[in-house]
């Protein structure tokens, strides 16, 4: 009985301990996690996660732009997505980091970011941040390229796991750019990316072939719309 305080207070210490040397990096609204050191991050398109914890060392972190625009083609929004970007990070300390567009808080030119992500990391505390930003020339088969070929989209998370495994040989990518509070730039493969080919179960737009197409046609983007437009007008 006598050494359950102090084993208890141990526990308590040794758990502590453990929990502040872990870093922290914080992600805007308009990105998303995709894959830690080899592991896929665990994210839902009805959650958002901002944080994500990261033990001292070398991490590697799969990163995407994804954001919901106003549509140039009706008075509806679209989704813009980047291809995955690769962050490696020397963390050395139980420092809060935080990524932003390398021109403000917000990203003014979705079409154009998504194209060519240049990028920020600092530390709350102002320390120097060891970093650089990989971006990868992964890319999600189009909306109508699946429904009508019969083609299966690469899964972005599983390759965005692989390119984050310090066991991988090589990744695919097409530059890699920058450290500490210099924005990342690099040529990009990027494009505007379209929702994926099938709508969730118990969707309620899909219940109706009319309904169907114009919830499709709302979440597409231009270059998937004049796909769309090309195809019909020859079933015509």
């Amino acid at each position: 009985m006598k050494f359950t305080l102090p084993l208890s207070a141990a526990l308590l210490a040794f758990f502590t301990s453990t929990t502040a040397i872990a870093a922290n990096l914080t992600i805007p609204m308009s990105f998303e996690y995709l894959a830690l050191d080899g592991k896929e991050v665990d994210t839902n398109m009805f959650s958002h996660k901002t944080n994500l914890s990261l033990e001292n060392g070398e991490r590697k972190i799969a990163i995407r732009y994804h954001d919901l625009i106003d549509d140039d083609f009706s008075d509806g929004q679209s989704f813009v997505k980047s291809s995955p970007f690769i962050i490696t990070i020397t963390v050395d300390g139980d420092h809060e980091y935080q990524l932003k567009p390398a021109d403000g808080e917000f990203v003014k030119k979705p079409k154009s970011f998504a194209k060519d992500p240049q990028l920020i990391i600092s530390r709350k505390d102002n320390g120097s941040v060891n970093y650089k930003m990989t971006q990868t020339d992964y890319k999600e088969s189009s909306f109508i390229s699946n429904l009508f070929n019969g083609n299966k989209g690469e899964d972005i998370d599983a390759l965005s796991a692989s390119a984050t495994d310090s066991n991988t040989k090589a990744i695919p990518v097409v530059a890699v750019p920058t450290s500490a509070t210099v924005a990342a730039t690099a040529p990009s493969s990027a494009q505007v990316a379209p929702v994926p080919a099938v709508a969730q179960a118990g969707d309620k737009t899909a219940t109706h072939p009319e309904q169907m197409l114009q919830y499709w046609w709302l979440q597409a983007d231009e270059e998937t719309r004049k796909e769309f437009m090309s195809w019909a007008i020859k079933q015509l």
